[in-house]
């Protein structure tokens, strides 16, 4: 069942109201589920609910399970639970400091699954990103992607390659403290000569697991993890945190972010 569980309550509500109506129906197909399931794999749905109709449950029971789901979610996640404000700067009575740093190294040590960094700027990462190399060591199938800017200047003619490998080398020696490297990603938009086409990945956020996300205004350096005045939302909410993953993946999917070459990897 762990399955449907990970799935948003979006899709659980989709597919109930599908079984309830008869448009889904056993055996159930991993063409019929495709249109209902935007993260979890149709096949694993479609596996999932032809057990249940392998154990003896009609539409309308399967439907009832998938509904339970949503129910119990939405009982042990109430409203006030969902979104934790958290906030770096001065120290000052009355003012709710729960800092950058130490939410995205409790973050980073709870991940069990997957890790997904997206952020513009990256400046003595290697404290900045200890929990989380130190976690990959103790998952070994911990997959990690950063999603990272490689900039341009302005009037530099180098090559794309060349200023990707750059990138490559300085996150090696400079930002990441671990011997296994996260899988790189970029945005070739923003290597592009032209200034009128060019872009940059200016988001910042983590998502741990598919299940909680935190978006901030920090970057990922020790001032703004720890001095600056930043401002982010640590959101409880697994259907927010499997559709900010699934933009990436679509990005992704469709070439428009790259992934970095890293030799020997």
């Amino acid at each position: 069942m762990e399955v449907l569980h990970q799935l948003p309550s979006a899709d659980l509500e989709a597919i109930a109201a599908a079984l309830r109506s008869g448009r889904l129906d056993a055996p159930y197909s991993e063409f019929a589920l495709q249109r209902y399931t935007r993260t979890q794999p149709a096949s694993q749905v479609s596996q999932c609910l032809n057990r249940l109709a392998d154990e003896g449950f009609s539409g309308q029971q399967a439907a009832r399970v998938v509904s339970s789901i949503v129910e119990a979610r939405n009982r042990t996640s109430p409203a006030s639970e969902v979104a934790e404000l958290v906030w770096t700067g001065p120290e000052i009575a009355g003012a709710v400091n729960r800092d950058t740093g130490v939410v995205v190294r409790d973050l980073f040590g709870r991940a069990t699954r997957e890790v997904l960094v997206a952020g513009f700027a990256v400046y003595q990462g290697k404290e900045v990103f200890r929990r989380l190399a130190e976690r990959m060591v103790e998952i070994p199938e911990l997959r990690v992607r950063f999603f990272l800017d490689i900039r341009r200047s302005h009037g530099d003619t180098t090559l794309a390659s060349e200023l990707v490998w750059k990138f490559l080398a300085k996150f090696r020696s400079k930002d990441w403290p671990g011997q296994k490297l996260p899988e790189l990603y970029y945005d070739p938009r923003s290597l592009d000569e032209s200034r009128e086409k060019r872009s940059s990945l200016h988001a910042k956020c983590v998502v741990i697991d598919r299940a909680v996300a935190f978006v901030t205004s920090a970057n990922f350096t020790e001032a703004a993890q720890e001095r600056n005045i930043e401002v982010g939302a640590l959101i409880k909410s697994q259907a927010f945190a499997w559709d900010l993953h699934r933009q990436f993946d679509l990005l992704v999917e469709a070439n428009s972010l790259v992934r970095v070459f890293v030799p020997n990897a």
